[in-house]
């Protein structure tokens, strides 16, 4: 079962989750918003002022056959739209750029957080998961920032305008017009609800149809290979289908919010006719009384319906919130200790040692009790079956993971009272995986020490014989690596990963399977450097075949995570353990 529970908000309060993005994000655009606030009253209450001009425009100059007030009427109306529509420019530019302005600090914020997350947490949450929620979530945040911003502000001054208009019409309709208001309470509380819960699904759909696709592209040769382009349109197909089901159902609870709202007002009016109509007719109001407060109910339908919605949207926006600040509260647990020392200062006289470390995988025993040294400017071995538990030991030294028991030594000190930075700073790591970005091969090396300069780069990639590749290309080292190195073949990316650490030039080198995936006479040339490089290092070899670490200055041999032996090539030969098993099985 994960660890890692994203999903933590499902019972906080609406309340606490809105105040949180207040605190973190819309509170740093209190100047935007003040501005939009003022534009907002401009638009909202102009709707009251032109419901009350209704009054003046019926009784003073068509009932009154004065045409001296027709000019002076128009015009007041006509500044009335122009102010209108100032405002509504004015503070929808500025909303929309309060939105995009949250949502991106929101999305630089949660991928700084992620990329500082424990590894074992992207062992347990897909890569489309991931990026649904810095995208997906945020992109679902970013509407509602926009729009509740908007509806919230002028509609509720509109509300409030046209409210007061009907009240200064007839304080007695506009009681009628909203008698039926009270029983809309339970019905939008309940659809609210099925909202809130039909959007969680959804978004939940929406990051296993993200998952899906990033295991779709990034194995669609394995997909040809095996046939299976028709199961994986019908998997796909099935999470499309389970996302349009709650989204379907989201949009209903949606619609049906302003729709409860006209019938309601449908009922108020009916019973507002009946009862303006007879005082108009015995002569107690005007007709321009009755069309002013017409006006305004009439225009009182948009804004309400929109604040009605909002509260759907509200429900929505809660659900991608949740999923949101539920990665923002899962918290590394591989972080710098308190009162940090500094590291050696020259580390490739510093011995490596793990003390008596036990390290699990979940339920599963990896490392067992296990202690060694490689000695400081060695070059030090650890050889072993496929599962013996090598590559740990490097995540170990990495802090990539931290021991469940024991203690990870340098220079007699836990590396834990070092800094993290500067301790993963002194060390260059070539693994198996060969893990390349879509960027240059340049660039691929350059991230080994990004202040390198073109000459350095190039050097480095002669070094490791990217050169032999790239040279005859057009582009030469500007050659895009394709996402994941696909541009390249595996012995070319693993160059390329060597080059990296070649230009690193850290104190301490990592080599795990480093020449696995080159050919013998690559392998051989790249090994010639590597054992020059590594002469004045403290290095640690892990290797399946044995010819590679023939001359190293130490060897251990692991099974199931516990050593099993130590010492020279030719010490082990000559006792005809473990190590003489495995020479002797891979020769």
């Amino acid at each position: 079962m994960s660890q890692y529970n994203l999903d933590i908000h499902e019972n906080t309060s609406r309340r606490t989750l809105l105040k949180r993005l207040w605190k973190d994000y819309v509170s740093k655009q209190i100047p935007l918003l003040l501005c939009a606030a003022v534009l907002m009253v401009i638009e909202g209450s102009s709707l009251g002022l032109l419901s009350y001009m209704v009054q003046p425009m019926f009784d003073d100059v068509f009932v009154a056959d004065d045409p001296g007030n027709v000019s002076l009427v128009a015009l007041i109306i006509f500044f009335v739209f122009v102010g209108r529509a100032l405002g509504g420019f004015g503070q929808r530019a500025i909303t929309v750029n309060i939105g995009i302005r949250v949502i991106t600090s929101m999305q630089k914020d949660l991928l700084s957080h992620l990329v500082r997350l424990d590894s074992s947490f992207f062992s347990q949450n897909s890569p489309g998961a991931l990026i649904e929620r810095v995208r997906g979530d945020t992109q679902a945040l970013k509407s509602f920032a926009s729009n509740a911003l908007v509806t919230v502000g002028r509609d509720a001054v509109s509300l409030i305008a046209l409210i007061t208009v009907a009240l200064i019409m007839d304080w007695r309709w506009t009681l009628i017009a909203f008698v039926g208001a009270p029983l809309l309470v339970i019905p939008i509380s309940l659809l609210h609800r099925w909202i809130l819960q039909t959007t969680r699904n959804a978004r939940r759909n929406s990051a296993l149809m993200s998952t899906r696709l990033d295991e779709i592209f990034h194995g669609v040769n394995a997909i040809k290979l095996n046939n299976l382009e028709a199961h994986e349109d019908n998997r796909f197909g099935a999470e499309t289908d389970r996302f349009r089901a709650e989204q379907v159902k989201a949009n209903i609870g949606k619609a049906a919010l302003p729709a409860m709202i006209d019938i309601i007002a449908g009922v108020g009016f009916v019973f507002v006719v009946i009862f303006g109509g007879q005082e108009i007719i015995a002569g107690e109001k005007t007709v321009g009384q009755f069309m002013a407060f017409f006006t305004a109910m009439a225009l009182m339908f948009d804004p309400l319906r929109r604040l009605s919605k909002i509260g759907g949207a509200i429900q929505a926006a809660m659900a991608s919130l949740e999923r949101l600040y539920g990665v923002f509260d899962v918290e590394p647990t591989i972080i710098n200790k308190p009162q940090l020392k500094p590291l050696p200062k020259n580390l490739s006289q510093a011995d490596i040692e793990l003390n008596r470390v036990v390290f699990h995988y979940g339920d599963k025993l990896v490392i067992d009790n296990l202690s060694f040294c490689a000695p400081a400017g060695k070059v030090t071995a650890l050889v072993g079956a496929s599962g013996a538990g090598k590559t740990t030991v490097f995540n170990l030294l990495t802090r990539l993971v931290e021991p469940d028991e024991g203690e990870v030594l340098l220079g007699g000190e836990n590396i834990n009272a070092y800094d993290l930075h500067s301790l993963r700073q002194q060390m260059a790591v070539v693994s198996q995986d060969s893990a390349l970005f879509d960027e240059s091969v340049a660039q691929n090396i350059a991230f080994g020490r990004l202040d390198a300069s073109t000459e350095e780069v190039r050097e480095a990639a002669k070094a490791a014989l990217v050169d032999e590749f790239t040279s005859v290309l057009p582009e030469g080292l500007d050659k895009l690596a394709g996402p994941r190195g696909v541009n390249l073949s595996g012995g070319q990316r693993q160059r390329v990963v060597i080059a990296r650490a070649l230009l690193r030039d850290a104190p301490i080198l990592l080599l795990d399977e480093a020449t696995s995936a080159l050919d013998t006479r690559t392998e051989q040339l790249i090994q010639e450097t590597l054992d020059t490089v590594a002469r004045h290092k403290t290095t640690l070899v892990i290797a399946h075949r044995l010819s590679t670490v023939i001359n190293a200055d130490l060897i251990h041999v692991m099974d199931q995570g516990r050593l099993v032996e130590s010492g020279t090539h030719d010490e082990l030969i000559a006792k005809g353990g473990a190590y003489y098993s495995l020479h002797k099985t891979l020769s």
